[in-house]
């Protein structure tokens, strides 16, 4: 595999710190600005929000500059918002920072996946948007509890301080090893546009939202059910995160792997078992060693899916995938809002902390439909065309055998 996706990874590793970190300092944050916590909450949702709107905005801005360039501009975006957050004297100026840092999050991976897969052989690029990828699941085995242990340690200012560091890495090695890859010729914004009327381009990203949704109706209420249902301490759930940043870096390895041998079968295997599983942690929650198994699990099903999910979107959307790349990473934040959404309405709704289990469980299991619809409509478009009734067919060999 090539350099240049080391370059990748890093950018990603910064970025998914960045995105995830600031959960376990929302206390910090919010002493420290004088707010209240679900206030603070808004760094989380403004950052999801920018993700969402930022990843169309930046790809189409960035058609008419090289990919290598506009990736550089990302990163630079990246580390000007991190900065930002980090010497923020007010809340509202460090809400501005997560969202300017959160304009270069789609984009980039969006982007980034079709850098990796031009860079391999063609069955290779499920493998290489893996790689690329895996820096978002390390930075939840690494980045994350290193960033909240140095931010309740020192402060969470040297938390985004050291994460912009971490982007002026990720700029100098897109600079240093990503060739300079010129957008391709005759593409224009109009095709890119174009490749959003295909109906399997729109049902892949409709997976991305219920399949990846269905990981975060679980996981975003993972603390008040691991602490009030299965019984552990709070200072266990950092732990268990943990786990569940493992099973994320393992079940993407092996997502990228097989999504190259067989991409479709990969993901029914990944939804559908993740569908039972997610619904088997009602039951599980109820038991520390099952909990912290059905997590590694969970980690492992969603982020198998991450793979196979945007070769799709690149190869349905062939001769102008950038745009439906990008839009594809908004949907996967699309889905963690709507699903914790649904979670926490199941919660209110005084049906118990595991409730949101069961949302989860609904969501893949709807994913895993599309999925089976998409194959189906793709085996239908690719049939051969059948005689009309009443032809002769008798005739047809007669023709051909000379």
């Amino acid at each position: 595999m090539p350099l240049a996706l080391l370059a990748l990874a890093i950018g990603a590793f910064g970025i998914g710190t960045t995105e995830f970190v600031i959960m376990g300092l929302l206390p910090e944050v919010a002493g420290d600005f004088g707010v209240s916590i679900p206030t603070a909450g808004y760094l989380v949702t403004g950052y999801a929000l920018g993700v969402v709107f930022g990843a169309p905005l930046m790809t189409v801005l960035g058609t008419k500059v090289s990919r290598k360039r506009m990736l550089m501009v990302l990163m630079g975006l990246f580390i000007v918002g991190n900065l930002l957050s980090a010497l923020a004297p007010t809340f509202g100026l460090m809400l501005t920072g997560r969202v300017v840092a959160s304009l270069a999050h789609g984009a980039f991976f969006g982007i980034g996946s079709v850098v990796a897969a031009d860079l391999v052989a063609p069955d290779k690029k499920a493998g290489a948007i893996a790689l690329m990828f895996t820096g978002l699941t390390v930075a939840n085995v690494v980045g994350v509890p290193l960033g909240t242990l140095v931010g309740q340690s020192v402060g969470w200012r040297v938390t985004f301080g050291i994460v912009a560091a971490l982007g002026v890495v990720g700029l100098a090695g897109v600079a240093a090893l990503v060739p300079d890859m010129p957008k391709a010729e005759g593409v224009r914004l109009r095709h890119e546009l174009a490749a959003l009327k295909n109906v399997q381009v729109l049902l892949a990203m409709a997976m991305t939202v219920l399949g990846f949704g269905g990981v975060f109706a679980a996981i975003t209420y993972i603390a008040p059910m691991m602490t009030h249902v299965t019984g552990f301490a709070d200072g266990s759930v950092t732990w268990l995160l943990v786990l569940f940043g493992l099973g994320m870096v393992g079940g993407n390895l092996i997502g990228g792997r097989y999504a190259d041998r067989a991409l479709m079968p990969m993901l029914y295997v990944s939804l559908g078992a993740l569908a039972v599983v997610l619904a088997l942690f009602t039951l599980t929650a109820h038991s520390k060693v099952a909990a912290a198994v059905t997590i590694v699990l969970i980690g492992a099903l969603g982020f198998a899916t991450v793979p196979p999910l945007q070769k799709r979107v690149l190869d349905q959307a062939h001769g102008a995938p950038t745009l439906a790349s990008a839009l594809n990473i908004g949907a996967f934040n699309l889905g963690n809002a709507l699903a914790a959404w649904l979670g926490g309405m199941v919660i209110g709704a005084g049906l118990g902390y595991t409730a949101p289990n069961w949302v989860g469980a609904v969501l893949a299991a709807s994913a895993l439909v599309l999925a089976l619809v998409s194959a189906a409509l793709e085996r239908r478009d690719t049939a051969p065309a059948l005689p009309a009734t009443g032809s002769a067919p008798a005739e047809r060999p007669a023709a051909v055998s000379s």
